[in-house]
């Protein structure tokens, strides 16, 4: 039943649309895992050779057990928001003569196939042959290496739950950014010293392999908490059952001073309240706006103001970008229904031009406050700002006519890549790097306020020529309007 279970698995993924139209993102991701294996193979190699160096009084396999708390902490975190949960279609299953144990150990052992669970390996493996080779026993080396892939495993089911759980919640990743920054802290004021606890605890059980039945007796008990979990989640009724909530109106009166474009300005705002994954948009904001307090007060970039333009544009353009990825996919719902109405498609986009531009205003005026660290941070902010209005929000607009991915709008937003394509990917590069560029040049070959007024000038051409670049954008969505029908009609 498994082998059937892969087969049918196997045919889904190469059948879908999506592996066709998704081709070079597929080879980009290809790239991308290649690169990650070159880097841990590398660490594996080198790992041993380096802190003997370092530190050639020390015994290395003890300096690396010293820090795996931080490695587990960090996998953990990695998984959370990366490493997406096995999942298939299961509803047709249900109506079959096939044991709900058997649908579920699919899926759990689909799970511990994971790229993130091999990716280590490609470090343990080296390591674990580099100790042997310099006089390590045998036995102490293999109860490490099993060590290590029991932990990898544990990590994995643990993360299944954590994943499951949040799922349910509207502010899904704050509690483990929370729980993971605490315990780093305790650690790091060294209140408790998470460092000593998990590396007294794996040299504990590297001198006796016996006790390795600690670990494995965890990840059994993991296992069957995710066993059980699914379990009570596996009938066709469950997903029959309708989530009833109370309800609330408002007219949003307020909007009606936008014109023509105000009914759709309430659509929008009105998916961003009601839906999970683009009010978790709004929540991301916050995270965004503190993004400075990372580099302004650190010393390394005082000198690097070129960089403030990047920072200036991530903050007051952190929800632009978050919702103009993704247009007009947020609607991919009912588009076909919204394309069948009598609307001006102008109009439409003009809606989305609005909201952006409001929200990068509003970005703007909440973070007056960096000027603390310098009139020239809240200058920048300032020039970020108008470009945002004038240029990027039309790149943001027209990279929308080539989106080709659905959205599930109850699921959550952090690190969610479900509806992410290739646009998402190649469109950062004119986002956040173009106008860091622009300003360098009359920065670097004349001076701060040439570099200032170039941003200014490029946002104030833009906003005059709104109308202009607008009909082109409109053209380029009237064009692909049924091949964007067709590919939001598709469930990836």
């Amino acid at each position: 039943m498994i082998t059937r279970f892969f087969s049918l698995q196997w045919k889904q993924f190469f059948r879908s649309s999506y592996w066709q139209k998704s081709m070079a993102l597929n080879i980009v991701m290809v790239f991308f895992a290649l690169y990650f294996i070159l880097m841990f193979l590398g660490l594996g190699f080198g790992l041993y050779p380096l802190l003997k160096d370092k530190f050639p009084t020390q015994d290395p396999l003890l300096i690396v057990n010293g820090y795996l708390f931080y490695w587990l902490l960090g996998d953990l975190l990695m998984r959370f928001f990366f490493q997406k949960l096995p999942v298939m279609n299961i509803k047709p299953l249900l109506t079959l003569p096939i044991k709900r144990s058997s649908i579920l150990h699919y899926v759990l052992g689909k799970s511990a196939i994971s790229f993130f669970n091999f990716l280590p390996l490609f470090t343990v493996i080296p390591f674990g042959v580099i100790l042997l080779i310099n006089g390590y026993g045998a036995a102490v080396v293999l109860t490490w290496m099993f060590l290590i892939i029991t932990l990898t495993l544990i990590t994995n089911f643990l993360n299944f739950i954590i994943e499951s759980k949040s799922a349910e919640t509207e502010l899904s990743f704050l509690p483990i950014l929370a729980f993971s920054g605490i315990l780093f802290g305790l650690n790091y004021f060294n209140i408790i010293s998470f460092n000593d606890l998990v590396g007294s605890a794996v040299n504990s059980i590297t001198a006796n392999s016996l006790l390795l039945i600690i670990p494995i007796g965890m990840l059994i008990l993991l296992y069957y908490a995710n066993f059980t979990l699914l379990k009570q989640k596996l009938y066709i009724d469950r997903s029959l059952k309708a989530k009833t909530e109370i309800a609330t109106t408002t007219d949003m009166a307020w909007t009606r001073r936008f014109g023509s474009v105000a009914h759709f300005l309430q659509l929008d705002l009105k998916l961003l309240w009601r839906n999970k994954r683009p009010r978790s948009s709004v929540f991301i904001v916050a995270i965004g706006l503190l993004y400075g307090l990372i580099f302004y007060p650190n010393p390394v970039y005082q000198n690097m103001v070129s960089f403030y333009v990047f920072v200036g544009i991530f903050v007051t353009g952190i929800f632009m970008i978050n919702f103009g990825q993704f247009i007009p996919a947020w609607d991919s719902g009912y588009y076909k229904l919204l394309m069948s109405q009598n609307i001006k498609y102008k109009e439409y986009l003009n809606s989305k031009y609005t909201l952006m531009m409001m929200s990068a205003i509003l970005m703007f005026v909440i973070s007056i406050p960096y000027v603390y660290f310098g009139w020239k941070v809240l200058v920048v902010h300032f020039a970020a700002m108008i470009y945002n209005i004038g240029v990027n929000t039309h790149v943001l607009l027209y990279g929308g006519s080539f989106n080709r991915k659905k959205i599930d709008l109850t699921q959550r937003a952090a690190f969610n890549y479900q509806g992410t394509g290739a646009v998402q990917w190649i469109i950062g590069f004119p986002l956040m790097f173009i106008p860091m560029i622009f300003f360098y040049i009359p920065y670097k070959f004349i001076n701060f306020e040439a570099g200032i007024a170039t941003l200014i000038i490029l946002g104030i051409v833009g906003i005059v020529f709104h109308e202009k670049i607008m009909k082109g954008i409109t053209k380029s969505y009237i064009n692909t309007k049924y091949k964007m029908i067709n590919a939001f009609d598709q469930d990836s």
